[in-house]
């Protein structure tokens, strides 16, 4: 429940308060005071009076006058504890503790809070204040998770490049000493040599564009796409790789052959590649299966990359294009992976104006759907 805040004058009303109490309450009370000492002495004011009448009022006069600036010095010093008394509570206590409050930022103690009972323009400056503390805590703990999360990218990125580097030594050292002593032999060092490399390339790739997604500068080149002409040949390329992993590849297209897309060919290809690298490294069994289908969507085209891998639980399902984000509490080290492919699938489908979701279920398989809009032939020919 939020605290009550207290009514009060702001700034400009207290200072004019001031301004006139500093006037106007000397001189009031000054008056007052010489009203009621003429009542009390009773003095009347005669035109003829004798030299004893004289006498006895410039000691009257010299009396009140003394009298007066007692009362007068009393009042002003009254008046004067008073008004200070007020600005020391209402404005230099408050700038006081602001000037604490701020001190403490600047040591980098964040957890300073200011009342917000105020309503003058010392509490819209507590709030601002207030404002200010929590964006600057909310960023320092963003900044902490970042660098947490960068630290842990560049550990598994590490990791990730390791191991293919390893296995690329190995095999070439293999054919060095002669191991690879038939064609058959040499086919296979060669193919695995080459597929390594082609992770290693793909882990390259992913944290270049990751740079980009920080700084919002992903390059794009706009081209009107055929699907049917695009998705056969990343079948085919996406086919050879995934035979060599021992995955089977089914491809449905149920599109008109001239449905087209407006999209970057290159980043629309990591795309794909990185739904399906996520597959291979989730399926989890030696009978893998990964069905590809292009579904007509009335204006839109919708794309499924389904698997039949261990699935992904219902709680984790919403988070799986966060960055980072695995669905495993600890990572696995067979399976690896930056944590950024399925954020940067995100990225990239929201960049050519679609949306992309996932649908899973335990023990049956996971299915990426993304959803591109159709081109139309009426649209101008020149994509920007």
């Amino acid at each position: 429940m939020e605290k009550k805040r207290k009514a009060g004058m702001n700034l400009t009303a207290k200072l004019m308060i001031i301004f006139f109490a500093i006037i106007f309450i000397p001189m009031i009370a000054g008056v007052m005071t010489l009203l009621g000492f003429a009542h009390h002495e009773n003095i009347n004011i005669v035109h003829e009076l004798s030299k004893e009448d004289i006498m006895i009022g410039k000691m009257i006069s010299r009396t009140f006058l003394l009298c007066f600036a007692v009362i007068m010095l009393v009042i002003l010093v009254m008046t004067s504890f008073i008004i200070t008394s007020w600005i020391r509570v209402g404005i230099y206590n408050p700038i006081k503790e602001l000037s604490s409050a701020m001190q403490s930022i600047a040591v980098g103690d964040l957890e300073h809070r200011l009342p917000e009972q105020r309503t003058d323009e010392l509490g819209q400056l507590f709030q601002n204040y207030e404002h200010m503390r929590l964006r600057l805590k909310e960023n320092r703990e963003e900044n902490e998770e970042n660098e947490k999360k960068q630290k842990e990218l560049i550990s598994n990125i590490s990791h990730d490049l390791k191991t293919p580097i390893t296995s690329i030594k190995g095999y070439v050292e293999g054919i060095m000493d002669g191991v690879a002593n038939t064609p058959e032999k040499m086919d296979k060092y060669i193919k695995t040599i080459y597929n390594k490399a082609n992770d290693m390339d793909r882990l390259i790739n992913e944290l270049t564009t990751y740079s980009g997604i920080g700084t919002n500068k992903i390059p794009y080149h706009f081209h009107v796409l055929n699907v049917s002409d695009y998705f056969s040949d990343c079948i085919e390329e996406i086919g050879l790789d995934l035979e060599s992993k021992n995955i089977h590849l089914n491809y449905t297209n149920l599109a008109p052959p001239d449905t087209c897309v407006v999209a970057d060919p290159e980043q629309f290809k990591k795309v794909i590649n990185n739904i399906v690298s996520n597959s291979v490294k989730y399926i989890g069994h030696d009978h893998g299966v990964i069905d590809i289908r292009i579904i007509d969507d009335n204006e839109s085209v919708r794309i499924e990359l389904e698997d039949n891998g261990k699935g992904i639980a219902a709680k984790d399902i919403g988070n799986i294009f966060e960055r980072f984000y695995r669905t495993d509490a600890s990572r696995n080290s067979l399976q690896g992976g930056s944590g950024i492919g399925l954020s940067i699938v995100k990225k990239i489908v929201e960049d050519h104006g679609g949306y992309v979701w996932a649908t899973s279920k335990e023990g049956e398989g996971t299915c990426l759907h993304f959803v591109l809009r159709k081109y139309m032939k009426n649209e101008e020919d020149v994509i920007i």
